[in-house]
């Protein structure tokens, strides 16, 4: 049995507003999420596939985003970089 603040995010997640700062989402299939106006400060992207995730309005400072699957589907070596 899994400790009271595991939790698990899946594709097509529906996450509006979310407070998921300093969160490890690193290796997390967020493919198609919607994580308009979350809060992801600090958050570990790390191999992260965000392929169509609708991240407008989403606070990413210092985020780590290495190795990730950016919204528009490029690689973020070393951060995402793209016009939501």
């Amino acid at each position: 049995m899994g400790r009271e603040d595991d939790y698990t995010i899946k594709p097509r997640a529906d996450l509006p507003d979310a407070n998921l700062a300093g969160a490890d989402l690193s290796g997390a299939d967020l493919s198609g999420a919607d994580l308009t106006e979350a809060d992801l400060v600090g958050a570990n992207l790390r191999g992260a596939n965000l392929t169509s995730a609708d991240l407008s309005g989403t606070d990413l400072s210092g985020v780590f985003w290495h190795g990730a699957a950016c919204p528009n589907g490029s690689s973020a070596n070393p951060a995402c970089r793209w016009s939501p």
